[in-house]
């Protein structure tokens, strides 16, 4: 069913139990792996010229420290890559690329944002995805599931 799975990160708490259900998913379908960050260009282009060298070589350290989370999560070969531009542009961008099966992401980023449920970046990915987005949400310590099971299992059943 699942050939192809990316798992988007921002090295962020909230996305650490989304990059275990991706994970998680590929070991069930025997599928390849592709962990993405994405270095957010407005967030550059944001800050004072002075501090934009810098900021975008602390971003680009935060996303490798990202990517390097994802493969110490994991148990598969995978393949990474870090993108630079609009988050959720180049998410779809690269798993059009790719031909990905499936993106998954958290649905809040390093801003904490909580806009509903979905944070903004994880809202534009869903409604531009060229194929099917997984969103999962990061639980509240009390509802941390206490009998076991698979993170894509406890995902799919929050």
């Amino acid at each position: 069913m699942f050939e192809t799975v990316v798992v988007a990160t921002d090295g962020s708490e909230s996305v650490k139990r989304a990059v275990d259900v991706g994970i998680d998913l590929a070991n069930r379908f025997d599928a390849t792996v592709h962990a993405l960050s994405v270095i957010d260009v407005g967030e550059v282009d944001a800050s004072p010229e002075q501090l934009r060298e810098e900021l975008e070589t602390a971003l680009e350290t935060h996303a490798d420290a990202a990517l390097a989370t994802v493969e110490e999560r994991s148990n598969l070969e995978l393949t990474t890559d870090v993108r630079d531009g609009r988050p959720a542009a180049e998410i779809c961008s690269y798993a059009r690329d790719i031909d990905a099966d499936l993106v998954v992401t958290g649905t809040r980023g390093r801003h904490g944002e909580n806009r509903l449920l979905l944070g903004s970046v994880a809202e534009r990915v869903v409604r531009t995805s060229p194929v099917p987005v997984l969103t999962v949400r990061q639980l509240e310590p009390s509802e941390d599931p206490s009998s076991g099971g698979s993170a894509a299992k406890d995902a799919v059943n929050t």
